[in-house]
């Protein structure tokens, strides 16, 4: 670095330690502009004056930045989980220019105005971290969430005594199988239960590719000591079913979850008492 350059810096930082509350006022009214107001004014602003004072400590020949740069990643992650886009937080970052730039307009300081050039050079780096760590961020949320719809979406619900279900809601992919496979079987470790129910009556259409996807986890369930049915066989998916040659072997299949129901009741040992006028269950008896 020139002496010209380095005096320029030296006057730089000077005068961000001198004139810190006039620039962060500035810095906070340019940022709160940039995000249309739907930013907290008070949350933001404590946000840029933890940004700033970083900034000021890590000025200087061979001085550390991580701490900065810890803060400005803090930053990138509050502003995507509050819904703003990469652009406006890294422009929040730039605007810093500007409201240093507000004060070199008044006074004719050559050092100050070639230390502005370093200061901004530096900036445009930090403005460039904050975008990247806020696509890193979004892109990490994104995931959780559809991690956490996966989850919600494949519930495994006790319908009886070592009897277990998973009801389908969607269209079943590869990744989904994975998380269906992996609750119904740690469902079936937990519980003791033999017997578990597959039902597919969400499901909009059984293709080739979804139907591997149930037969592995029947598969991967009988293998944990487990018998499955699968309920929900629609006539339309029967009709598709049966049109593209679509083998279930031995797998039990059920219309309805209350057949499946039934079917594994039956089959746990369990006998039905009906009423003969109401004909509805008026008692389960252990046969």
């Amino acid at each position: 670095m020139t002496a010209h350059a380095d005096a320029g810096r030296l006057r730089m930082e000077q005068l961000l330690r001198e004139q810190d509350e006039t620039i962060l006022k500035r810095w906070t009214d340019l940022a709160l502009a940039t995000v249309g107001g739907r930013a907290d004014r008070g949350v933001l602003a404590g946000r840029l004056r933890d940004v700033y004072q970083a900034l000021q400590h890590s000025l200087g020949e061979g001085a550390d930045t991580s701490d900065l740069r810890g803060l400005l990643a803090d930053l990138s992650r509050a502003q995507a989980r509050e819904g703003f886009t990469p652009s406006e937080t890294a422009t929040i970052v730039f605007s810093l220019k500007e409201a240093v730039y507000a004060l070199l307009e008044t006074q004719e300081d050559a050092a100050a105005l070639r230390g502005y050039i370093w200061l901004s050079r530096l900036i445009d780096d930090l403005g460039l971290f904050t975008f990247e760590t806020f696509v890193t961020a979004r892109e990490r949320i994104i995931s959780d969430q559809a991690e956490q719809l996966l989850e919600l979406s494949t519930p495994v619900v006790k319908l009886w005594d070592g009897i277990l279900a998973v009801p389908l809601v969607g269209t079943l992919d590869s990744a989904r199988t994975q998380v269906v496979m992996e609750k119904l079987l740690q469902g079936l470790v937990d519980t003791g239960s033999e017997h578990a129910v597959i039902d597919i009556t969400g499901v909009p259409a059984v293709d080739t590719q979804v139907a591997q996807h149930l037969l592995k986890t029947v598969v991967a369930a009988r293998l944990m000591g487990a018998e499955c049915v699968i309920s929900g066989i629609r006539p339309q998916i029967a009709h598709t079913i049966v049109t593209l040659g679509i083998e279930f072997g031995d797998i039990v299949t059920k219309a309805t979850l209350a057949d499946a129901l039934a079917y594994t009741l039956r089959r746990s040992g369990v006998r039905f008492t009906r009423s003969a006028d109401k004909q509805v269950v008026v008692g389960l008896e252990q046969a």
